[in-house]
């Protein structure tokens, strides 16, 4: 199984570690574009920090975040996992699985990023403020930018069972699964039942507790339709849409209904 994450906006600071590494991330196929993005945007921040502002779109309260990535050749890293913060993951909340689950974690796990393009839980980074809809000067816009290396590098990180793709579209537009990958990928919406409306903080919430309860049972569902069964034994409620007809390119959609806001 493998899921597709977003990054967080908030994210912690960067760590004591070692600098930044990039023949050491994995999805080694990246490494090309990786370099790319993090000179234009270190040699932007660097260079013009109103500029770099407005290219990052950040208020005047977030000029602290300009000068962050500029550091980024040089600053600690830490595990990714530890880097990203915010609702998803404070519900995922990684740092209490026991030791099985953040094993299945380790190779399950795989969050999406502007300037990264996407890194595993346990890479090294430092923490950086890009996000994907971001249009850089030089690259264009980022979504764009990671297409054509994500399309050589993640159906083979995909293997051959389920992906899981709870992503926001902004970070789905860098990569989208196709052909057979398709088939035996899952999208998720977490609608308040009473309304079936998203609300993006309990969405967000519920997704994190979903790949948890995943990592700590240690399901292995390997499509769509298995694991419509596993979440609904972990104590989901789930309607599940499969592709019409065979099916064949399309991935499935599933609805997790919440009562509770929370």
């Amino acid at each position: 199984m493998l899921v597709l994450l977003p990054p967080s906006e908030g994210k912690a600071s960067s760590g004591r570690g070692a600098p930044l590494k990039l023949e050491s991330l994995s999805l080694p196929g990246l490494t090309e574009a990786r370099e790319a993005v993090l000179d234009e945007l270190v040699d932007l921040c660097v260079g013009d920090e109103d500029k770099a502002r407005e290219v990052l779109g950040l208020s005047e309260g977030l000029r602290g975040e300009v000068a962050k990535n500029a550091e980024l050749r040089t600053a600690g890293t830490r595990p990714a996992g530890e880097i990203y913060t915010g609702v998803l993951y404070d519900a995922l909340d990684l740092a209490s699985l026991d030791a099985a689950a953040k094993r299945r974690a380790s190779r399950s796990l795989l969050v999406f990023s502007g300037l990264w393009g996407a890194v595993r839980v346990t890479d090294r980074i430092p923490s950086y403020r890009c996000s994907m809809g971001v249009r850089l000067p030089g690259l264009g816009a980022l979504g764009a930018h990671w297409r054509t290396p994500m399309a050589a590098a993640l159906p083979e990180a995909a293997g051959g069972g389920l992906v899981l793709d709870l992503r926001s579209s902004a970070y789905a537009a860098a990569w989208k699964p196709k052909g057979e990958v398709a088939g035996r990928t899952a999208t998720v919406r977490v609608l308040h039942a009473p309304t079936r409306k998203v609300v993006s903080h309990f969405n967000k919430a519920t997704k994190g507790r979903i790949v948890r309860s995943l990592l700590s049972a240690g399901t292995a569902p390997q499509g769509p339709a298995e694991l419509v069964e596993a979440l609904r034994d972990l104590g989901y409620v789930v309607e599940a849409e499969a592709p019409a007809g065979a099916g064949a390119g399309k991935a499935w959609a599933l609805d997790v209904l919440v009562t509770e806001v929370h």
